[in-house]
């Protein structure tokens, strides 16, 4: 199984097995991981934000359309933040890196 790594804002890491077709936020919730998934990983909401570490950035599937309008209401965007729900994990992902912004807001909320 590939090993992800979460680092909260307080700078902790947190690492884990993660199943292969998991997401991430599947994988984050099942770990005690502040990823909200408010919209139960539908892609309606911004509260599995994650910013990918830019060297496994690349090795991720492009975002779709809808999940970069949506990413445009998370806070604390960067130019590798992307939702947890629709990153699955593949054996290639082994040492994924995340950090979890401080905080999320809820897309659905407005």
């Amino acid at each position: 199984m590939p090993n992800i790594n979460f680092i909260n804002a307080d700078g902790k890491m947190l690492s884990v097995s993660a199943p292969v077709g998991s997401t991430v936020l599947e994988i984050a919730q099942e770990n005690g991981v502040n990823l909200e998934g408010a919209c139960e990983g539908s892609m309606a909401c911004s509260t599995c934000h994650v910013i990918v570490d830019q060297s496994y950035f690349s090795l991720l599937n492009a975002p779709s359309e809808d999940e970069k309008d949506i990413l445009d209401l998370a806070s604390e965007l960067t130019a590798t933040s992307r939702l947890g729900c629709q990153i699955v994990i593949t054996e290639h992902l082994d040492g994924l890196v995340l950090h979890v912004p401080s905080g999320h807001r809820n897309a659905l909320l407005g």
